[in-house]
């Protein structure tokens, strides 16, 4: 297989249609749809209390109050982590789809800044609703969890495909 020159490359990608962007970027706005939808009020821990612990109680029988909202606490903490942890991803793949002469770490450090982007817009839209709350540690809790689900990819690709990881100039 030849290696195409970055200018090359970039031109492939210009070249690219309609079905090509939807397939890099119609992840990552899903991902945004879904912060958008959960930044609700709707969303907030006094109503995802009650149906989260139904499914707490039916997969692991009943809790006490007390012990409750400890786990509560953590199911929404650990929501924060995966669900920016993907979004994290699904940016890491949008890049490393629209950049072809681009390296991994350009394309992290892209894929990290969109995260950190939309978990500060949805902290600070939180700050407007009576039962939510923005807060810096859950966005660095959100860019925590896309940099370690972008350092399993690495570590993936590095053990698994490291001819991907080697993009040509």
């Amino acid at each position: 297989m030849p290696v195409r020159t970055a200018g090359e490359n970039r031109d492939i990608v210009a070249r690219q249609g309609l079905k090509f962007w939807l397939s890099a970027w119609l992840p990552v706005a899903i991902g945004i749809g879904v912060i958008v939808l959960e930044s609700t009020e709707l969303f907030g821990s006094n109503h995802t209390s009650g149906p989260l612990r139904w499914l707490w109680e039916s997969l692991f029988g009943p809790v006490r109050n007390a012990r409750w909202d400890v786990i509560h606490h953590a199911i929404r903490k650990c929501g924060h982590f995966f669900g920016y942890g993907f979004i994290g991803l699904a940016w890491l793949r949008a890049w490393w789809m629209t950049l072809p002469h681009s390296y991994f770490l350009e394309d992290t450090f892209l894929a990290l800044l969109g995260t950190a982007l939309v978990a500060s817009t949805d902290e600070w839209h939180q700050t407007y609703l009576p039962n939510r709350s923005g807060s810096v540690w859950d966005v660095l809790l959100d860019c925590s969890g896309a940099i370690a689900l972008q350092l399993a990819v690495y570590i993936y690709m590095r053990l698994m495909r490291p001819k991907r990881l080697m993009r040509p100039v």
